[in-house]
C-alpha cells in the first residue's frame, strides 16, 4: 500500500454521527471500531464510542476519526481544515451544499482571484472545509 496523507479528526463523543454524516455526503465505505468491540475492559460510558473510524471513497478520499480517548482532553481547534479539490464542478458543488448546510460559511463558494471557484465553511460538527473547483 502506498503512503497517504489524510485528516484524522478527534470528536467529543459524536464521532459515529459525524463519520456517518461524512459517508452520506461523500459516499464510500465506513469502517468503525468501538472501544467495546475488542472484548477488553472498557472504560465506563465508552462501550459504544468510536475508537477508530475510517471512511474510504471511490474518489480516493480517506477520512479518519475517533472519539477522544478517556483521560485525554478534547481540544477543538482552528488549526486545520479538510480540503476537497478537483475539476468535477457538479460533484464538488454537491459536497459544498451538504457540508455547509446546518453550518456556517466563512468564504462563499465563488470564483476567486486565482481563477478557481473556492469556498470555505464550517460544518455542523465544527469542522472547517475548503472546496476548490479548478475550471
Amino acid at each position: 500500500m502506498a503512503s497517504r496523507l489524510n485528516p484524522y479528526i478527534s470528536f467529543a463523543g459524536e464521532a459515529k454521527q459525524a463519520m456517518e454524516f461524512y459517508k452520506q455526503v461523500l459516499g464510500g465505505n465506513l469502517a468503525v471500531n468501538t472501544y467495546g468491540s475488542f472484548g477488553a475492559e472498557t472504560p465506563p460510558g465508552y462501550a459504544d464510542k468510536i475508537m477508530h473510524g475510517m471512511l474510504e471513497t471511490a474518489s480516493g478520499f480517506t477520512l479518519m476519526g475517533a472519539d477522544t480517548p478517556p483521560g485525554m482532553e478534547h481540544k477543538p481547534g482552528n488549526n486545520f481544515a479538510v480540503s476537497l479539490s478537483g475539476d468535477d464542478s457538479e460533484e464538488l458543488h454537491g459536497y459544498w451544499d451538504e457540508l455547509s448546510g446546518g453550518g456556517s460559511v466563512s468564504v462563499p463558494l465563488e470564483r476567486q482571484m486565482w481563477g478557481d471557484v473556492f469556498g470555505m465553511c464550517t460544518d455542523k460538527f465544527g469542522i472547517t472545509w475548503m472546496i476548490n473547483i479548478t475550471e
